[in-house]
């Protein structure tokens, strides 16, 4: 996660109807909340410009500052829903789903265990998409993001903060006492594919989906993006990790690339 700028712009599949007759932005602006078609959990906020959104699990809170969007009930029994935008420009997640990826591999429900979670502001819109009956694991080395993330989780008691080294997953086997249905992975380190294997090694279940975000300049600043992609690839494909699709993270981010697949763990 990292700060940025705002905005939105066109990306993948639009969603179904929704609910109507919402508030956001600027006072008296109608917009309309859909669910997103590809992708459980996530929303479309259609107003002026179309934007990401996940249903707020702490209404009246947000995380980074982001806008909310209160939709109105449909009828007098049903309640108000309040959704977050979810901005590309501050979380490879959402760049990856504006961009076209076709399967996040986590869902309404979903244990994730989340590498690199820095601050939490992709987390926050994770706790959001898994909802109540999911659980995510944050693992955050830096002890300054760390507090950070802490201090977010005391709203969302479905995040489960880990300061912790995740080269060492081992360290944080007591946390987590069951196997993950996903891996998210934002660590930006060298041996990135071999983090991400060892973590499945140990808590991603057969079959488990894994979405890495792989910053080309921090494995090798010499070499052409392309090229570094490939051989991440390669890298994981020897660790029991299948991948499925690739895309790029332009204009969002510069020389990124998110690797989404399944996992097989290597018998010997």
């Amino acid at each position: 996660d990292r700060g940025g700028r705002g905005g939105g712009r066109g990306f993948g599949d639009r969603g179904g109807r929704g609910g109507r007759g919402g508030r956001g932005g600027a006072a008296g602006v109608k917009v309309v909340v859909e669910p997103h078609m590809r992708h459980p959990g996530v929303f479309v906020s259609k107003g002026k410009s179309d934007t990401l959104a996940t249903l707020n699990m702490v209404p009246g809170i947000s995380v980074y500052g982001e806008k909310r969007v209160e939709i109105g009930a449909a009828t007098p029994e049903a309640e108000k829903k309040e959704y977050r935008l979810w901005n590309p420009y501050r979380s490879k997640l959402a760049s990856a789903i504006y961009n076209g990826v076709e399967a996040i591999r986590m869902q309404p429900g979903s244990t994730v265990l989340y590498l690199g979670a820095a601050s939490g502001t992709t987390v926050s819109h994770v706790s959001d998409l898994v909802g109540p009956e999911g659980v995510v694991y944050a693992v955050e080395f830096s002890q300054r993001s760390g507090r950070d993330l802490e201090e977010m989780t005391k709203r969302r008691p479905n995040v489960v903060p880990i300061l912790e080294d995740a080269r060492h997953p081992l360290k944080y086997r007591m946390l987590i006492p069951r196997l993950v249905d996903c891996i998210f992975m934002d660590v930006a380190q060298p041996d990135q594919a071999r983090i991400l294997g060892v973590n499945a090694q140990y808590y991603l279940k057969e079959g488990g989906g894994f979405v890495i975000s792989i910053k080309a300049n921090c494995i090798d600043s010499t070499a052409p993006a392309p090229q570094v992609f490939a051989a991440e690839v390669a890298k994981m494909k020897g660790l029991g990790l299948k991948p499925k699709e690739q895309v790029t993270l332009e204009p969002f981010e510069r020389d990124h690339a998110v690797v989404c697949g399944t996992y097989k763990p290597v018998t010997n």
